[in-house]
């Protein structure tokens, strides 16, 4: 901004500066007399010359200020794409006392899930009506777009879930497996595979860890 103003004035002297070189132009055509023959001629002959001498610093101006400003604008950092869509609200449910399913929320939100938290002390009936297989239970449940999410399943497979869109109910993380998402406390670390299970109660191995 300050380039592009010191230039657009910069065109303004020098328009002025050409008017008055005009002006004494003119008047070195008549050294016998102050003035020329007429105001009309003399004034013409200026402004032709002034208004030819302003075009060519307006467009000499405008060019390096685009140069300039492009400049700028290169210099400016693109913005970053987004690295993936935005995630779907989470809903997590959980018994009030559980420590562990408290830590998982922490690591979800870590990722960016935008999480809701229901306590409630009948876990049962939520994995029944989410048909979680009972071979397949942990503490908490999760739901988050069309999956359930159940145990300690990691948060980038939760986001690869949403990315691929597999035909299945959801992923399972059976059981608290220690160093788990949530299980971090102490070693030895267990472990432990990420099932994908379809709403038969089918399972294939989604990832391990």
């Amino acid at each position: 901004m300050i380039e592009l103003v010191g230039m657009r004035l910069g065109a303004r002297v020098g328009a002025f500066a050409a008017v008055k070189f005009a002006i004494l132009l003119v008047m070195s055509q008549y050294p016998d007399s102050p003035l020329p023959p007429t105001r009309r001629a003399f004034f013409l002959a200026a402004a032709q010359l002034g208004l030819a001498s302003l075009a060519t610093a307006t467009a000499t101006a405008t060019t390096l200020a685009t140069v300039v400003g492009a400049k700028a604008l290169g210099a400016q950092p693109a913005p970053k794409r987004a690295a993936a869509a935005a995630l779907p609200p989470m809903t997590v449910y959980k018994d009030p006392n559980c420590g562990c399913c408290t830590e998982w929320v922490s690591h979800v939100r870590k990722a960016g899930f935008e999480v809701t938290v229901r306590d409630t002390a009948d876990m049962s009936s939520v994995k029944a009506s989410f048909g979680v297989p009972s071979a397949l239970e942990s503490c908490h449940t999760a739901r988050v777009g069309t999956y359930a999410i159940e145990g300690h399943v990691p948060a980038d497979l939760i986001q690869k879930l949403l990315r691929e869109q597999p035909v299945a109910r959801g992923l399972a993380v059976p059981g608290m497996p220690q160093g788990s998402p949530g299980m971090e406390q102490g070693a030895p670390k267990d472990a432990f595979d990420v099932l994908l299970f379809d709403k038969a109660g089918k399972t294939r191995v989604f990832a391990s860890r």
